[in-house]
């Protein structure tokens, strides 16, 4: 059987405040998983405990073991953000430079007046919310008028949320098609997002009919040089749209952490794709924007359910690659943004040698380490941790 390695995004589950955190607006004691622990005081996470999760570096969580079973470390964000896109580009080899413009005082007028033109609508917002109370505020104007409501938050996201009866889904869609076409140059945006609900007057509710219209990537990331050496690349969740479909040869769009743990689980028994990519978005979108520290806890402790009955299915050469993309801190309650985090390593497979992975300088390393897992030449951004693992 060929090599393959996994990696698995618990989207927004940092594990404490980066040394920049303040330029982000952050306190310097964010840190999602361990706040959860500490608020809740008791986190039943079995697995991940016993891969050494609670062995990282500043993890907060009081539950190191003697002898973790994984390797474990933390890494740290080199491009100078906290959003999903920069996060993932970062993942698979490709930091920037410049990150995305924010617009923490809405879009500019003139955005809004051409993008209104081109819609044939007016709009509502235009400024910084959560996107489950700006719904709340503005639903029953925007099934009044037909006016789409725009808004926007710390990250660099356009985002879009409409009525499904009273903007059907595909018009919504093409709408946020014609953002994207104008979100480049001066006003580039990183992700533009359509936000359906349905409902009625003080009881809406998003529904699961979401999807991220992200830019392509700037150059090549490892799915590209994947794509090239002929390897299959499975993308499950948001992970396609995060990419543009750049080097993503497999997709599975689930659209909740139950069936993206459905699909891990499914492609890894059917022995398809040498790189498997899968995002857990429910973490960030369900609980930790909504600041829902049960929820996210019982979410947390529902993947390591599954990850004990994972393990056990690993092929010989199998390496599983457990990590996030930010944090998003639910008891940080400042505002519902994401949080400026490092973010958990966690190295798991029948070859993989425990130890302490320490810090690494950039998400990039494990785009560097899963080339060098598979054989494939990788020449970008970051530096192999596979010698230390293997």
């Amino acid at each position: 059987m060929q090599k393959r390695a996994i990696v698995i995004v618990l989207d927004s589950a940092g594990i404490g405040a980066m040394p920049d955190a303040a330029a982000f607006g952050d306190g310097a004691d964010v840190n999602t998983i361990g706040n959860i622990r500490r608020v809740r005081g008791r986190l039943e996470l079995p697995n991940l405990y016993r891969l050494g999760l609670a062995n990282i570096e500043g993890s907060g969580l009081p539950d190191a073991v003697a002898h973790p079973a994984g390797a474990f470390g933390r890494c740290a964000e080199r491009t100078h953000a906290k959003d999903t896109t920069c996060g993932h580009w970062e993942m698979a080899g490709l930091p920037l430079d410049e990150p995305f413009r924010t617009y923490p005082d809405g879009f500019p007028a003139e955005l809004m007046r051409r993008f209104e033109q081109a819609i044939g609508r007016g709009t509502l917002g235009n400024c910084v919310a959560s996107g489950t109370e700006i719904i709340q505020r503005l639903g029953d104007e925007h099934v009044r008028t037909g006016s789409p409501i725009v808004y926007t938050s710390a990250d660099s996201v356009f985002q879009i949320a409409a009525h499904e009866q009273v903007i059907p889904l595909e018009e919504l869609y093409r709408i946020c098609e014609t953002a994207r076409a104008m979100l480049t140059g001066e006003y580039l945006v990183g992700r533009v997002i359509a936000r359906p609900f349905i409902g009625g007057s003080g009881a809406y509710t998003r529904t699961e009919n979401r999807r991220d219209y992200a830019m392509p990537p700037f150059s090549d990331t490892i799915l590209d040089a994947l794509d090239r050496a002929g390897l299959p690349v499975v993308g499950i969740g948001k992970i396609e749209d995060i990419f543009c479909h750049r080097g993503v040869t497999v997709v599975d769009h689930t659209r909740n952490n139950p069936a993206g743990i459905a699909a891990t689980q499914r492609f890894l028994e059917s022995g398809e794709g040498a790189f498997i990519f899968a995002n857990l978005v429910d973490f960030d979108m369900l609980y930790g924007h909504r600041r829902d520290i049960d929820g996210y806890a019982a979410a947390l402790t529902e993947f390591d359910r599954w990850l004990g009955t994972f393990l056990p299915t690993l092929g010989e050469d199998d390496v599983v690659m457990i990590t996030a993309d930010h944090g998003c801190d639910p008891s940080y309650t400042a505002t519902t943004d994401h949080t400026r985090e490092y973010v958990p390593l966690l190295v798991l497979g029948k070859g993989v040698k425990p130890g302490n992975l320490g810090t690494k300088a950039t998400f990039a390393d494990i785009a560097a380490t899963v080339t060098d897992l598979l054989g494939v030449h990788w020449d970008g951004a970051g530096t192999s941790f596979a010698g230390e693992i293997l």
